[in-house]
């Protein structure tokens, strides 16, 4: 089986996936992080976010193929009228340039192509993006800090917007962690995000949940999320 098809293959499993649920860094963080999935293995991020312009539904699968290679192909639904439409649909890969050690740092690249089929149907490319994310740990890996720069180019109006974020992990048990982070562009207020990681099965099956808002957004812009996240163990060939 070719990739391209190996990815829609897992891209629609994971949309069956988190429908049945009653609900490019590891959940629930928007903010990236310097770490991939373990060589020949797969993940699939999935979420539920609720908020005032209709509810979305997230399914995110990606998979290590090479060793240092992490590629993602998903996408998004959007309640509207009782139903669901396609709303993005998002293309990823992301290397480590510096491995996070622990007590150390880890420095790694990314790039990809969001399109919304919906809202622009005359772009066929999409917007592209490309970010840097460090990561810095401390205390033997009970907290965790993640720092972002990068750009996303909008191929339609052609113009290009810097991107930042800032998030943090804090351990408060083997299998809880306290997330918290900011993000934004070079133009508009900021946004901010808050909430907790939960290891049902460690490093395997996760669930999280956040709240999040536009700094003086009011109640018009706040956003619920609830995840899950689970991890393969090597199987590619």
């Amino acid at each position: 089986m070719v990739w391209h098809q190996f990815f829609v293959r897992v891209a629609a499993l994971a949309i069956v996936a988190a429908a049945c649920r009653p609900a490019l860094a590891a959940r629930p963080l928007i903010t990236d992080d310097a770490r991939i999935v373990d060589p020949k293995a797969c993940q699939l991020e999935s979420w539920m976010q609720f908020q005032s312009g209709g509810n979305e539904l997230w399914a995110l699968p990606g998979c290590n193929p090479t060793g240092n290679l992490e590629l993602t192909l998903g996408g998004s639904l959007q309640r509207v009228d009782g139903g669901w439409d396609g709303t993005n649909v998002q293309f990823q890969a992301k290397t480590l340039l510096k491995p996070l050690e622990t007590n150390g740092y880890g420095i790694a690249l990314s790039g990809g192509v969001i399109h919304h089929p919906d809202a622009e149907p005359g772009k066929v490319l999409g917007n592209l993006y490309v970010n840097v994310p460090v990561s810095f740990s401390f205390a033997d890996d009970r907290f965790v800090a993640h720092l972002n720069l990068g750009a996303n180019r909008d191929t339609g109006n052609r113009q290009t917007r810097m991107t930042w974020g800032a998030g943090t992990e804090t351990q408060l048990h083997p299998r809880v962690f306290l997330i918290a982070e900011t993000f934004g562009e070079n133009r508009g207020k900021p946004s901010f995000q808050a909430g907790f990681r939960f290891w049902v099965v460690q490093d395997r099956v996760q669930v999280d949940t956040t709240y999040g808002n536009v700094f003086g957004g009011g109640s018009g812009a706040r956003f619920f999320t609830v995840g899950l996240r689970l991890l393969s163990p090597a199987f590619l060939p």
